[in-house]
């Protein structure tokens, strides 16, 4: 529980909350985000992102852009690389919901906030996978009311 009123602050807290939590995890393990860890305390972001670079300086966990943190350090992990980014991956998928008829052309597809929420990812991410399903013909975006499913004879030829 954390101490609001104690003279320890809050990142502080939290990242001796982490540090007990991942002592017992093997290296390589996702630690929690920083969106996971502002909805458990209840914090801001930024104090959540102090909370992980407090124990990243120490050497207990490490940060792999786009994929996320992990413990231990990152020459011993046994952590798989990624094939592709993960936007591009968010790209494929949904690009295959278009293929398959689950999205259909002039309807919307999922917004950004439920993309985020579904790929547990940052919502850059998903603006990046959108940008790139823009950019080869899947979707088109009309401002103020989301993205939709480009015609049949836009879509990118295969």
């Amino acid at each position: 529980m954390l101490d609001y009123d104690g003279d320890t602050h809050i990142y502080l807290q939290i990242a001796e909350i982490l540090r007990h939590r991942v002592a017992g995890l093997s290296s390589g393990h996702p630690v929690p985000s920083e969106a996971d860890l502002q909805s458990e305390f209840g914090v801001a972001r930024t104090t959540a992102r102090r909370a992980i670079h407090v124990l990243r300086e120490e050497g207990l966990i490490y940060t792999v852009q786009g994929e996320g943190t992990f413990v231990g350090a990152p020459d011993a992990a046994p952590r798989k690389q990624r094939k592709i980014p993960l936007y591009q991956q968010i790209a494929l998928d949904v690009a295959e919901e278009i293929k398959t008829g689950r999205y259909q052309p002039r309807r919307p597809i999922p917004g950004e906030t439920a993309l985020v929420q579904q790929y547990e990812v940052a919502r850059e991410t998903v603006r990046r996978a959108m940008a790139l399903l823009r950019e080869q013909g899947w979707i088109y975006t009309v401002p103020q009311r989301g993205s939709y499913v480009s015609p049949k004879e836009s879509w990118p030829q295969d």
